[in-house]
């Protein structure tokens, strides 16, 4: 895993080529081990390049990498875990190697076939290609967007980069405030692909590449945006869960090939310990496993870990973590994401990402699992809820939601709590407060899609007016929608949040997260093959009995017990509602301060008193918005 930055520019290549070592610099916490730059004044491109040494250690394998003529360059953070199969075919074509990396064997694969190449690899990889043959510079993004790219366009000029405070670096480059991606951000908790919070940069999209030529830009998409359909495979329950076992165990036996020690993060839940169980099984000493521990049992799945490490045989560390170590990161959030960023999970997942750091230098994880195999409540809440509520009058529907609504937060907390024991298991979780929160909004919801927005967003369209006093304009989760149109309700969401939530959120806390610590973190549950099989799955292999992650299930069953995984989901989540109402109430009365706001002039101070006092008092649950609102004013002071 590495850090990349770079341009293209003739205008200002002095000015520039000036910036290019400390924008390379600002990403040496993504690559600690080396780093690199090329310049070419004659036609004004400058690359750098942080490594973080994984394969092939030794100097041979040092960016930015040229190729025998060196009119070819390249700056590349990933891995191609397929590299060498793609070396045995590029060699007996006649390409020579002189280092054991699969950087050679990408730049050689670009030699070769061009931007096809991009259809061969399987992995995770950013890149940037200068071809000095045509003078063209060529980035591309893998398939899911695991590795992160973002560029800035200004006048014939562009700059690219793995984080936006490279692109910061540069001398020249304006941070202009991109007020309409601040409804965005209120509504989904991050600001989606391709927007950033700046005017002029933006996300380069998953499967897509991008071509800079003689001072203009052209982006495409290298891989399906969302497949026109999915045919849906015929085979039954046990020829479904061999497959995934081959599949899988394909995968983590390939991201397992490293040069420097590796690990895995253990949570406790089932794609961990799916991840963590075939790696033990592929491995001839005990794996290195971690895992963080709460002191609040409502949040705390590190007993569960323990006994599964214990009964898989793995090397395991674990860390009991206090509300202070968590509440330390929060000041180094904005630093860490460089735009808003409102998952309250960014903190325990910084957290065991150190953990695991101390003890190695690549871990992998479960992610991926929940978008794929359908593990969140909310895919079969929405299919279930769609029908329901649909069957109700309008105006029996309103009328329910007004009375429920003015039911106080802890009046409902209070009645959940007493009849717990005897809920179904979809609502046995410790976030009920703010479940409860969206249930209320769903039954409002005019349609499928807004049935669904209701449950995945913060603050809807009409408190987003009120607040900022901007609309919400459509972005990527419209179009995924549409292209999901008449497909089955699960499938569509899973593919909804596989191309928006997954990149945007899941995958960008991830890398952030683990880069800050210098640990290369690898999702075998993402793998291209695994993916393409997941998507083909019937939704009876993936949501049973009020369950989801049915034949992830039914995998897990052939290397643990049962009772190990067989109980309610908790997830990554860390008690925000109280903090606010306790520990970091003096600063959220601090941040979120009337005379604050109206200095800023970008939030109705009056609208976000009234949810700050609602939420302090009880008589409301506002968590993840005012975590939300809390986050933008650190992230402001920070940049701004």
């Amino acid at each position: 895993m590495c850090g990349i930055t770079g341009f293209v520019s003739n205008s200002r290549f002095e000015e520039f080529s000036r910036s290019l070592p400390a924008a390379t610099a600002s990403l040496a916490h993504r690559g600690p081990d080396d780093s690199g730059i090329f310049l070419d004044a004659s036609v004004g491109v400058g690359l750098g390049h942080r490594r973080l040494s994984i394969l092939d250690v030794s100097p041979s394998g040092h960016q930015p990498m040229s190729d025998d003529n060196g009119k070819v360059q390249i700056v590349y953070n990933g891995e191609v875990y397929n590299f060498a199969v793609l070396r045995k075919e590029l060699e007996s074509a006649g390409h020579r190697f002189v280092s054991h990396s699969d950087t050679e064997v990408v730049l050689k694969a670009y030699l070769e076939w061009g931007i096809a190449c991009l259809n061969r690899f399987s992995g995770m990889f950013a890149l940037a290609i200068w071809d000095g043959r045509s003078h063209e510079l060529f980035l591309a993004r893998d398939r899911m967007g695991i590795k992160p790219l973002y560029y800035y366009f200004s006048d014939g000029s562009l700059i690219f980069a793995s984080e936006l405070k490279a692109i910061l670096a540069f001398s020249g480059v304006l941070r202009q405030l991109n007020f309409d991606a601040i409804p965005l951000y209120l509504h989904y908790q991050y600001i989606p692909a391709p927007h950033t919070i700046y005017q002029h940069m933006f996300k380069l999209l998953p499967g897509h590449f991008l071509r800079v030529a003689g001072g203009d830009i052209h982006v495409a998409p290298w891989h399906p945006v969302i497949p026109e359909c999915l045919q849906k495979a015929a085979f039954d329950e046990s020829d479904g869960v061999d497959r995934l076992q081959g599949l899988l165990s394909d995968a983590v036996r390939s991201q397992m090939v490293s040069d420097v020690p590796l690990g895995a993060l253990l949570s406790g839940g089932i794609d961990s310990s799916l991840v963590a169980a075939i790696m033990q099984q592929e491995s001839s000493e005990p794996v290195r496993t971690f895992c963080i521990g709460f002191q609040d049992a409502a949040y705390n799945e590190a007993p569960w870990a323990g006994r599964i490490a214990r009964y898989l045989g793995t090397c395991h560390t674990e860390l009991y973590v206090t509300p202070e170590d968590a509440l330390s990161v929060i000041p180094r959030i904005p630093d860490i994401y460089d735009e808003p960023f409102a998952d309250a999970s960014a903190l325990p997942s910084f957290l065991v990402h150190q953990l695991a750091r101390s003890h190695v230098k690549v871990a992998l994880t479960g992610d991926g699992g929940d978008e794929q195999f359908c593990g969140y409540t909310r895919y079969w809440a929405t299919h279930g809820m769609a029908g329901r509520f649909r069957r109700l009058p309008p105006v029996l529907r309103k009328g329910l939601y007004s009375m429920l609504s003015r039911m106080p937060a802890a009046c409902v907390n209070r009645c959940y709590r007493q009849f717990y024991t005897v809920l179904p298991r979809a609502l046995q979780t410790v976030n009920f407060p703010d479940k409860w929160q969206k249930l209320l909004v769903q039954m409002n919801a005019a349609n499928f899609q807004e049935l669904y927005r209701a449950s995945i967003c913060v603050w809807d369209r009409s408190r987003i007016h009120e607040l900022t006093g901007r609309f919400l304009e459509a972005c990527r989760f419209e179009q995924c929608f549409e292209l999901t149109k008449g497909w089955p309700v699960i499938s569509a969401l899973l593919q909804v949040d596989q191309h928006t939530y997954l990149p945007d959120a899941m995958l960008v806390k991830v890398d952030r997260a683990s880069m800050a610590s210098g640990l290369e973190v690898r999702v075998p549950l993402l793998d291209d093959r695994l993916t393409a099989f997941a998507a083909c799955l019937p939704e009876s292999l993936l949501y049973r009995n009020g369950q989801g992650k049915y034949i992830l299930r039914k995998l897990l069953s052939r290397y643990l017990p049962d009772a190990f995984f067989n109980r309610p989901k908790m997830g990554f989540a860390v008690p925000v509602s109280d903090w606010l109402r306790g520990k970091l109430r003096p600063m959220l009365l601090d941040y979120l301060s009337p005379d604050r706001l109206k200095q800023e002039g970008i939030f109705d101070h009056a609208a976000v008193s009234a949810a700050v006092s609602e939420h302090l008092s009880g008589r409301a649950n506002h968590p993840h918005r005012l975590w939300a609102l809390l986050m933008w004013e650190l992230w402001r002071d920070a940049w701004l």
